[in-house]
């Protein structure tokens, strides 16, 4: 079994790992309503509605 002659460094391990990590953006759709981004399977937040229904009451 092989043994590492040294002790490996915190920095090194931990840019070895976080060069796997990235971030993505999110996937936004269109509001069929209001023609606005929102969120998958969330109530458009400037009209309210989701799925063709009123279920928020925005200002």
């Amino acid at each position: 079994m092989a043994v590492p002659k040294k002790k490996t460094p915190k920095a090194k391990t931990k840019s070895r790992k976080s060069a796997n990590t990235k971030l993505s953006l999110k996937t936004l759709g269109i509001c069929p309503k209001c023609k606005e981004p929102v969120l998958p399977h969330k109530a458009c937040t400037v009209c309210g509605y989701y799925k063709g229904r009123e279920i928020l009451k925005v200002k």
